[in-house]
């Protein structure tokens, strides 16, 4: 399964999923539809599938048009965005499975952003492979969605699912946020050494107009403040230690900066 990313509007990622021996497409998230129709004629495939991950515009935008261009595409969505993703047909939750050629993805219920946000993980076909973890606005490279609709402790439970998932797990979040995340991220946990050089390894590529999703969920266990409540420096930091005020209060303090 090849994976292409497409940047749309100011900072949003669509991703398109190839399987070149069948010759077919699915999207995950089209903010918009000319990238992807343009895409999908280049590489002469099928449209098969449009995996949102929660009914936000800027993930939904595109889904009308596509469908128009290809009538017999599936919508995939979570049940809790029901008449809130634009052509969606099918209705999923947490445990539920979602194939794409010969990959078989998990469904896991994340909410926290909005009430009904899902993600999508491909486990890898080998052990020596990474899975692949289509997120949305849950988790970011270095930070984590507002929570418009849910609460800390919905947001520290959805991101413990994902934080379980293997370190090698590449993480393809919707936004370039990279940098600013880490800025903020510095502030909280300025002597973290890993995180220190991450940011400036961010900081170059964004110089040079490189991506930094997707990012290496090992990566953001030992730099990204929103997967790390746990950790003693930023309970220290917070004067907090129960996990959802520990999350609750560094989100507060990421919305003001």
């Amino acid at each position: 399964m090849k994976i292409t990313r497409i940047p749309v509007l100011s900072d949003n990622y669509v991703f398109v999923l190839f399987e070149e021996e069948q010759k077919i497409a699915a999207v995950v998230d089209p903010a918009v539809a000319e990238p992807v129709l343009q895409y999908v004629k280049e590489i002469d495939a099928e449209l098969i599938a449009i995996f949102n991950t929660h009914h936000h515009m800027d993930h939904v935008g595109g889904n009308k048009t596509l469908i128009k261009h290809f009538p017999n595409l599936c919508v995939y969505g979570g049940i809790e965005d029901k008449n809130r993703i634009p052509g969606q047909q099918i209705f999923l939750q947490e445990g539920d499975t979602v194939s794409f050629g010969d990959r078989v993805g998990e469904v896991f219920f994340v909410p926290g952003h909005t009430r009904g946000h899902i993600a999508y993980y491909f486990p890898p076909v080998e052990e020596t492979e990474a899975g692949e973890l289509f997120c949305g606005d849950t988790l970011f490279a270095g930070g984590c969605g507002r929570l418009f609709e849910g609460t800390p402790s919905q947001m520290v439970n959805s991101l413990s699912k994902l934080r379980a998932l293997p370190d090698n797990t590449r993480v393809w979040c919707a936004h370039e946020y990279t940098l600013n995340n880490l800025k903020f991220a510095l502030t909280v946990e300025r002597e973290n050494r890993a995180l220190q050089n991450r940011y400036a390894e961010v900081q170059a590529a964004r110089n040079q107009g490189i991506a930094t999703v997707p990012s290496i969920l090992g990566l953001e266990k030992e730099t990204n403040p929103f997967l790390r409540w746990d950790n003693s420096y930023l309970q220290e930091k917070t004067k907090m230690k129960e996990p959802a005020r520990v999350f609750g209060r560094l989100r507060g303090m990421k919305d003001q900066f």
